[in-house]
């Protein structure tokens, strides 16, 4: 008997000693209490404790956690909003004092994420109760940031951290989903009108440009004919002049009437009238005095143009 008594003792003595050895995993801080006080903490990896007498209250998890929210707001005008939002958070820092927090702060995570989760919705209820319907859909990016600013520093005193807050959805009533849709339907429709009003115009005074410029152009192409008909008929009586002139000359040299120039004009006109009348009826004196009459009227102008002239 005392010799088994000799053999148990030993290995008693060795289970003993295996039981202070413990192991602590990644991402994870053992939090040690001695007669239920906080003694230290236990970093990952191989540890040992005092068999017996140490104690390992909790493991505390340094890894990010999230959870989903879904609450109710009531905006300033008295609209019911209701988001869905994911939390992001962590513990703040492996520091022996941040790890005591965590350890001791809450009964269990059950609380901690009650007072959490109470936190991020009381704090966007309250801003969201200084805004209007019409302007939470705006503000989203700005709801994030004031609740963060807010809930950060007592996160801290926990010995958490709030990495980032999302919101994936802002939702409100059905009376006022479907006034929103007439609003923007509205909205739509008048900026529709408003666009196919300014095309109109454009179309019109585009038009209005076109037809002025071709005015305008017309208006540059006829004066332009006008200035060359004017350039031709003056040629063609320089031409006249000059021919007239030399017929003259070389009559008078030849001891020639020169009113034989005049009595060829004459027949000349004549023959056009015929040519290009078209119907049209012209009544000509055609004898002899008839033909001295405007001969003498012609030599008559003639000779009042030449007074002019000098």
């Amino acid at each position: 008997m005392g010799a088994y008594t000799g053999y148990l003792m030993p290995l008693l003595l060795v289970a003993i000693a295996l039981s202070g050895l413990v192991t602590v995993n990644q991402g994870t801080i053992g939090v040690i209490t001695m007669f239920g006080k906080y003694r230290r903490i236990l970093r990952p990896g191989l540890n040992f404790k005092i068999p017996l007498i140490e104690q390992i209250y909790r493991r505390i998890s340094i890894q990010n956690r999230s959870v989903e929210l879904e609450f109710q707001a009531v905006t300033q005008d008295q609209a019911n909003v209701y988001f869905k939002s994911m939390l992001l958070y962590a513990v703040m820092n492996e520091q022996e004092e941040t790890i005591k927090k965590v350890a001791f702060k809450f009964i269990s995570d059950r609380e901690l994420m009650q007072a959490l989760v109470r936190t991020i919705e009381g704090n966007i209820r309250s801003f969201v109760a200084t805004k209007k319907q019409a302007e939470i859909l705006g503000l989203r990016k700005e709801i994030v940031d004031s609740v963060k600013g807010e809930v950060d520093h007592v996160l801290e005193d926990w010995g958490y951290h709030l990495l980032d807050l999302q919101i994936n959805d802002i939702t409100f009533d059905k009376v006022i989903l479907d006034s929103m849709s007439k609003v923007v339907a509205s909205n739509n429709l008048k900026a529709a009108a408003e666009n196919e009003g300014q095309a109109l115009l454009i179309t019109k005074t585009k038009a209005a440009e076109a037809e002025g410029n071709a005015i305008k152009i017309a208006a540059e192409a006829e004066r332009e004919a006008a200035k060359l008909r004017g350039q031709g008929v003056a040629l063609f009586r320089e031409e006249v002049a000059r021919g007239m002139s030399q017929a003259a000359a070389e009559m008078k040299q030849a001891n020639l009437d020169t009113n034989v120039i005049l009595f060829s004009m004459w027949t000349e006109a004549i023959k056009n009238f015929a040519e290009v009348g078209k119907g049209n009826t012209i009544f000509l004196d055609g004898s002899s005095e008839g033909m001295q009459r405007s001969m003498n009227q012609i030599m008559s102008l003639m000779q009042m143009q030449k007074k002019d002239a000098s």
